[in-house]
């Protein structure tokens, strides 16, 4: 056994670009300092949160992963018949 421990696994990251209002940006960067963290992280953070507590969002996206699920396993079968 280790007896320093390997850092976790970053997860796969990718760049977005957005526009927001310039005050947002100014908001933005300022919670980043206060919690000593960068912007990038924020936002993953504060979007995480939005789609846990959006239960809407959340029935929505169940019916319609479960829809593109059985597309998928259609589109599949056919492939194999063909």
């Amino acid at each position: 056994m280790a007896i320093i421990k390997a850092p976790p696994k970053q997860p796969k990251s990718v760049t977005i670009q957005a526009r927001v209002e310039e005050s947002v940006k100014t908001q933005l960067d300022q919670y980043a300092k206060f919690i000593d963290s960068t912007p990038s992280y924020v936002i993953t953070e504060a979007l995480k949160l939005l789609y846990r507590k959006d239960k809407d969002f959340q029935s929505w996206l169940g019916q319609h992963i479960n829809n593109r699920s059985q597309e998928q396993i259609q589109g599949d079968a056919l492939t194999r018949t063909v």
